[in-house]
């Protein structure tokens, strides 16, 4: 019998290279759980009939010493990262059936270094949501406490790893929808730098700050699934590769804590925040009070740009090329019983803000102050890590909250995002470390400690997660 709950990447590896257990064994362990948990939880949209088929060919690699850390270990997928032959649906009835034609960058490098692939995990539709909620196929359950969300977007993968369902798992973050479900999940969430990792077969919802990353158990799984994944692209323009190679470590790193408006923060987040403060200030870490003049307009101006980009990028849904179809008395019909009926009603939203943004007569009042506000936070953040090598902030208002709390209240649900959002505006890689829990109706609900880094350096954030974990 396998103890899933106990393996980490490269506890599993070294297993799997003694011969303790087999690629097909350890799957099988994972499969076993999906069939025990996930009627309940439902965090896979998908578990795929040939996942001891591909651990079978992991097995094989592993005889011929051909081996890398991730051969046989099993990944769930978010169910808008194209695996080619198979379905990828972003969780919305419009794809229901599209199956992709071509694999991802980052599905296409997992494959090569001989991963398992339990299944597609479902997400908020199009990724548009921070609760998993807007899923057209029905809401996902948080496994620390099934009557609260997982966070979202991609609440399916950080529920899968949760519970088990698998050792690691693949999500997309355009405004936190990595760190906020890990951090609700009790589990690690990476964003990386924009362009660290190829947006090549992702379902694009804001081209300008998407990013994929893993959801893991540990910090240093984190790291070893980045390393293997990062790189420039030829098929993504917008990627490129660190221009920091070989740079010394610094043994003592000076954390810049924002002065953030703490009005309506959670007690126990903002108590469990200053806790872990002082303990890496205890570890010799220095704390450096810091100002962005802008940040208070985040949220602001990424619920401007982003529904912006969404209400471009979607528009090639119509119906016409592929998905679902809807057929009408005439071309401009079909395009409106086709989105009527098939997009979901946070998507329909969205695009509709987008387009008004966008329109004639609001466009320079609108997006035009929005993406020069972000200019201003981009050298906010660029004057900051001047002076600090980290900035550290919670990374959600609140724990895990009841289902169906926030459904009604968009701006309740979008205020979920407001300390993840920043990194995406500014491109700069960001990390979710579980750091404690809250007390809430008997459930010890997990809370999220959030590092920010310069351009590129993702090293720093598992320099410090790692602490985080050890003090926590």
């Amino acid at each position: 019998m396998i103890d899933v709950s106990k393996l980490t990447i490269e506890s599993a590896h070294e297993h799997l290279m003694k011969g303790d257990f087999t690629a097909v064994e350890l799957t099988q362990a994972y499969l076993d759980i999906i069939a025990k948990k996930d009627s309940e939880i439902k965090a896979y949209r998908e578990v795929f009939a040939d996942a001891l088929d591909q651990a079978k060919v992991a097995d094989e690699i592993i005889k011929s010493g051909k081996a890398t850390l991730l051969t046989g270990i099993p990944f769930a997928m978010k169910d808008n990262i194209l695996i080619e032959g198979r379905i990828a649906g972003a969780s919305s009835k419009i794809l229901e059936n599209y199956k992709a034609s071509y694999d991802a960058t980052v599905t296409a490098k997992l494959k090569k270094a001989g991963a398992v692939f339990l299944g597609r995990t479902n997400m908020d539709e199009f990724a548009m949501g921070s609760s998993t909620e807007n899923s057209a196929y029905g809401a996902t359950k948080n496994p620390i406490d099934p009557s609260r969300v997982p966070g979202g977007s991609s609440g399916g993968s950080a529920a899968a790893v949760a519970m088990n369902g698998a050792l690691a798992a693949l999500g997309t973050d355009t405004g936190g929808s990595i760190r906020q479900p890990a951090s609700f999940c009790g589990t690690v969430g990476l964003k990386p730098t924009y362009g660290a990792l190829s947006r090549h077969g992702l379902i694009a919802m804001g081209s300008s700050l998407d990013q994929p990353g893993p959801i893991t158990k540990t910090v240093r799984d984190s790291e070893i699934i980045f390393e293997a994944l990062k790189g420039k692209d030829r098929y993504d323009s917008t990627s490129m590769d660190s221009p920091f190679k070989n740079v010394p470590s610094k043994e003592k790193l000076i954390i810049g804590v924002p002065d953030f408006k703490r009005d309506g923060l959670d007690k126990d987040v903002l108590e469990n925040f200053d806790v872990i403060l002082k303990k890496l200030e205890g570890e010799g870490h220095i704390l450096q009070k810091i100002s962005l003049p802008n940040i208070d307009y985040s949220l602001a101006v990424y619920y401007i740009l982003m529904p912006a980009e969404v209400s471009s990028n979607l528009a090639r849904f119509d119906g016409v090329k592929y998905g679902a179809h809807a057929s009408g008395k005439d071309l401009l019909d079909d395009y409106v019983l086709t989105r009527g009926q098939f997009f979901g009603k946070e998507v329909r939203r969205r695009i509709i803000l987008g387009t008004y943004v966008l329109s004639t007569g609001y466009y320079d009042a609108y997006y035009g102050k929005a993406r020069a506000t972000q200019d201003l936070l981009k050298h906010d953040f660029s004057e900051a890590f001047k002076k600090v090598d980290v900035i550290a902030t919670p990374t959600s208002p609140m724990p895990a909250f009841k289902a169906g709390e926030k459904t009604s209240d968009p701006l309740s649900m979008y205020l979920a995002d407001i300390f993840t959002v920043t990194a995406n505006l500014v491109g700069v890689p960001a990390i979710s470390v579980p750091c404690g829990t809250a007390d809430r109706e008997g459930a010890k609900l997990p809370l999220g400690f959030q590092i920010m880094a310069p351009h590129f350096r993702e090293d720093l954030l598992f320099q410090l997660g790692k602490v985080v974990e050890a003090v926590r």
